[in-house]
This record gives structure tokens, C-alpha cells and sequence, in this order.
């Protein structure tokens, strides 16, 4: 997993951010995608805060896909199992901060929408929410952070 993630962004950013949520037991989800027993897939969920309390709501990301492997589908399924899986765990929604032109496929709309606000300084659009079950949302308001591993922003 650890090689995918540092192909697909070629920097160890995400790398050192699975890694710091894994040494605080911080990961909710954590799938991988393989094709003939190598690793070419990651996606991996994680516990935010809203309004400084817990959440019935995860944090999408980081989510890799081998460069040569990209634009096959691979990222979709598994972005499609981890949402499924989230359901079953009772889960009320994810948050993710990306592109706007890819998770909107998903059914993610910007987070605003529903009163959510990224602790990052980002444009509206690229933070977005996604309810798990009807009504999911509801009740959700104000700033979302993200496990401490993320680094950044802290306001």
C-alpha cells in the first residue's frame, strides 16, 4: 500500500498520514484493491470530528491508485465497497476533501450544503459530504476536523 500511495502522489505525505492514523489506531476502513497478487488500490476511512464531538461521520482519504492502473475503474470500487461497508457499520455519512469533478460521481455534494465547514482553508467545492442513509446529514453542523495526523490547519 505504502508503494501505491507514493506512486500516485509522488511525494510521502499521504504515506506519512496512513502511517500516524495507524499508530493512533485511527483508521475506521481500510481497503486495498490487488490484480494478480500486487497491491494497485487504496482507499482508507477515518474518524472526524464535527463541532469539536464525535461523529457518526468518516473522513475519505487518502485513496491511491497505481498510476498505470488508473482510469479502470479500480478507485470507484473501491471508493463504491468502502461506502457500503461504512453503511452496514451504521455510519451516517463521509466527508472528503477532493477533486470536485470526481466524487460528485459518488454522490458527494460540498459539505456546505449541509452546514459543514473544513477546518482547512479550501474552496467550497472541493470539500464535500455524502449521507450514508436518508436523512444522514441532518443534525450535522459546523466545523468538521480531521484526526491530527492530517497535520495543517487547527482552527
Amino acid at each position: 500500500m505504502r508503494a501505491v500511495l507514493d506512486a500516485a502522489f509522488g511525494q510521502a505525505e499521504e504515506r506519512d498520514i496512513v502511517d500516524g492514523l495507524r499508530a493512533d489506531g485511527a483508521v475506521t476502513l481500510a481497503l486495498v484493491a490487488e490484480a494478480a497478487g500486487e497491491v494497485v488500490g487504496s482507499i482508507l476511512f477515518s474518524p472526524v470530528t464535527v463541532a469539536d464531538a464525535a461523529s457518526g461521520l468518516a473522513g475519505l482519504g487518502p485513496m491511491a491508485v497505481a498510476p498505470e492502473r488508473q482510469r479502470q475503474g479500480i478507485g470507484g470500487g473501491l471508493i463504491e465497497a468502502g461506502l457500503a461497508a461504512l453503511r452496514d457499520r451504521g455510519f451516517d455519512g463521509v466527508v472528503v476533501l477532493g477533486h470536485a469533478e470526481y466524487y460528485p460521481r459518488f454522490g458527494f455534494r460540498p459539505a456546505s450544503r449541509n452546514g459543514l465547514r473544513c477546518v482547512y482553508p479550501v474552496p467550497n467545492e472541493v470539500f464535500m459530504a455524502r449521507a450514508l442513509r436518508p436523512d444522514g446529514l441532518d443534525g450535522y453542523h459546523g466545523l468538521v476536523r480531521y484526526h491530527p495526523a492530517f497535520g495543517g490547519a487547527t482552527a
